[in-house]
């Protein structure tokens, strides 16, 4: 696995940097958990989906943070480290768990099925359900977190191309789901 270099790119306001901590690793990283655990947990929902798996995913990447702290601390953004391990280990157990669906549906041959949206309001996360969970991830960096591609590539180590290419497929996908139908107003 090649090692994160962690990022600057950009460092939005708000995030945490090198000057930001004291040299205590403990308090440092408590630090940092405080300031960024709500944003990491609702990219991890908006990807995946489950908050019990959000948090899951996320408490193991602070563990992963906390040993290897003397490192990361020097970096540009760590919470972006942090986000890039999380969401990689978000979308491995995604990609486990379609696996094992598929295997199930073989096995009982009943086939699974994803809820689409209902047409009767825009459900965003029923039609990010309908897209691999590679391309989820792009689509939430990219427009909920608002990263460039160059950045997202950077945190998922993929080749720039391999995220334009993700995300073009997933806007491709997500249209049709995420159109609304206007109603007349009959009054």
């Amino acid at each position: 696995m090649r090692r994160s270099r962690v990022l600057a790119v950009r460092r939005p306001v708000g995030r945490a940097s090198v000057r930001d901590f004291d040299g205590d690793p403990a308090a440092d990283v408590a630090a940092l958990y405080r300031r960024t655990w709500p944003r990491l947990i609702g990219v991890l929902v908006s990807i995946g989906g489950s908050r019990a798996d959000a948090e899951e995913v996320a408490q193991d990447a602070y563990v992963k943070l906390l040993g290897r702290w003397d490192s990361i601390r020097r970096y540009d953004d760590p919470e972006a480290w942090v986000r890039a391990v999380a969401v990689r280990t978000l979308i491995s157990r995604l990609r486990r768990q379609q696996v094992a669906a598929r295997a199930l549906s073989k096995l009982t041959g009943r086939p699974v099925e994803v809820r689409g949206p209902d047409g009767d309001a825009l459900d965003v996360a029923a039609a990010l359900a309908r897209i691999t969970p590679a391309q989820r991830a792009v689509v939430v960096l990219h427009h909920v977190m608002d990263l460039p591609i160059e950045q997202i590539a950077e945190e998922l180590q993929l080749p720039p191309g391999t995220v334009k290419s993700r995300l073009a497929r997933a806007r491709q996908a997500l249209a049709p789901l995420l159109v609304v139908k206007e109603v007349p107003d009959h009054a």
